[in-house]
């Protein structure tokens, strides 16, 4: 299962290296959310190759939906996280491949086809970059923290901006990013680059795989007040454990 994963991530992703800097066709599924045509080839791709490898399993995809089957297992796919940057030819976009089982993530792999970094992990056998183990970071207070976050789609129109939060945490940490990936976001929490991520509004494809790989490299993934995560609600902390609580405390703040 890791070893499909990692190879239909790597695939899809080649679908993205070859048609970047191309003319695309770019929709709005939102006033600012986009899809485009390769979003779309990426998609395709990844379902005819698990209905052709798993016909029993289920897939639930960004473009494409909640697939009819009735199985234990769900592939949670999103073949293009990063779409605007993408469409922009802003270099931060992946792939992101992740298998569910009787609710639990089992197998996550992301591709980030710009740096040819694939990150993965199974449950219970740790979390690799290119067949390397990673770690996360040894970081031990936000005033030396490098952190990241994001905003929604519907940031213009949702009470949750996340401006809040985003506001505090410059206050008191070293640097905040934002990339617009948080599947990228989460293997990098995973490789040490970030020390802790959070976001709120996301979808199960956007963290699934990336939560995996991030509690496998030996990082911890709740919601923000530190209950047990679920991919199915929208809210994320993601960090190194050592600055769990205290990235929990800033955005619990009222």
């Amino acid at each position: 299962m890791l070893n499909f994963a990692k190879q239909l991530a790597r695939d899809a992703g080649r679908i993205l290296r070859e048609h970047m800097g191309r003319q695309l066709d770019v929709r709005h599924k939102g006033q600012i959310d986009l899809v485009t045509e390769v979003d779309l080839l990426s998609e395709k791709f990844i379902r005819e190759q698990i209905n052709n490898r798993f016909p029993k399993h289920q897939i639930l995809g960004e473009e494409g939906g909640l697939s009819e089957q009735t199985s234990a297992y769900r592939w949670i796919v999103d073949p293009l996280d990063g779409t605007t940057n993408y469409a922009h030819g802003y270099p931060c976009f992946c792939v992101s491949v992740a298998l569910e089982h009787e609710g639990t993530v089992i197998v996550g792999a992301i591709y980030d086809p710009t740096r040819d970094e694939l990150f993965a992990a199974e449950r219970g056998q740790g979390a690799t970059l290119n067949e390397r183990a990673i770690q996360v970071s040894t970081i031990p207070s936000l005033e030396r923290a490098l952190l990241c976050t994001g905003f929604p789609y519907n940031v213009r129109t949702s009470p949750q901006k996340n401006l809040n939060h985003f506001s505090r945490f410059l206050d008191v940490a070293q640097a905040v990013r934002r990339d617009g990936s948080a599947a990228i976001d989460l293997c990098y929490v995973a490789a040490g680059r970030f020390d802790g991520f959070w976001e709120l509004n996301l979808s199960a494809w956007d963290m699934a795989a990336g939560s995996l790989i991030v509690t496998e490299a030996g990082g911890q993934v709740t919601k923000f007040d530190g209950s047990p995560f679920d991919n199915y609600i929208p809210e994320i902390l993601a960090t190194n454990g050592l600055l769990h609580t205290a990235m929990s405390d800033v955005l619990l703040q009222k």
